[in-house]
């Protein structure tokens, strides 16, 4: 089993979530996040002064999935996010040990 974070665009959001619904995935956490990468933030002008904005609004996904899925997942989510401008994000792929449905007691790739 893997686990799958992404960090996106807000605006790619639905997009992401149905191409992975379609593909299988079913269940996912979504969290929203602010941070910067090569980017650095930018500044905006409001009311005629400038605001350095350091972190960039984004969006967490994460999902738990089977290890024969990782490719497919992590290749959908990389079509689906990319604007091909800076900042569309970063995905990340862990390990893990051990998944426990806490209401049936069910652990593995059934407990997924």
């Amino acid at each position: 089993m893997k686990k799958i974070e992404a960090i996106i665009k807000p605006f790619k959001l639905d997009e992401v979530k149905d191409a992975l619904n379609a593909i299988g995935i079913q269940g996912m956490t979504v969290t929203e996040v602010k941070g910067f990468g090569r980017q650095k933030g930018h500044v905006e002008l409001y009311r005629g002064a400038e605001y350095d904005i350091s972190f960039i609004p984004k969006v967490k996904i994460e999902a738990v999935v089977a290890a024969g899925m990782v490719e497919k997942a992590v290749s959908t989510i990389e079509e689906k996010a990319k604007t091909g401008k800076i900042g569309d994000g970063k995905i990340f792929v862990y390990s893990l040990e051990q998944v426990i449905r806490i209401r049936t007691g069910e652990t593995g790739d059934s407990a997924i």
